[in-house]
């Protein structure tokens, strides 16, 4: 895994607009997942998407749901992440949710933009991700 950043990679921001520390942000989810998990399918979105950047495997195979989570992790040599715009969240159901993002990263010189909507379910109180459309 790659050191944590002083600014949170999902690029979320305070009231102020300014980007909210690692910490205050995806760290807590990351750092402390057996006791803090995160609170709705957005921010575990953003949480995943910081564990991609930051190659943290065992973050992201916790956050898969069991009926989808890969055998094996495998991360982009040399992706440089550049950016997560989340196009939208929103509840499907009691314990469903669905959110449109588009992550960007650079590899071997080539821009790369990834949109998807992504579906969550909540069990036992933890989101998790499912799956998701590539638009």
């Amino acid at each position: 895994m790659l050191s944590s950043p002083a600014a949170c990679p999902c690029g979320r921001t305070d009231a102020r607009g300014r980007v909210l520390d690692f910490s205050r942000c995806c760290g807590r989810y990351l750092e402390h997942f057996d006791t803090a998990p995160a609170p709705d399918a957005e921010s575990l979105m953003r949480s995943r998407y910081s564990a991609f950047v930051l190659e943290d495997a065992a973050y992201l195979r916790a956050t898969w749901h069991a009926a989808q989570r890969p055998g094996v992790l495998d991360f982009e040599p040399g992706a440089r992440w550049l950016g997560l715009a989340i196009r939208q969240s929103r509840e499907t159901g009691p314990d469903t949710a669905e959110v449109e993002f588009v992550a960007r990263y650079r590899i071997a010189g080539r821009a790369v933009r990834m949109h998807e909507r992504s579906r969550f379910v909540r069990e036992g109180g933890r989101w998790y991700y499912v799956d998701g459309d590539l638009l």
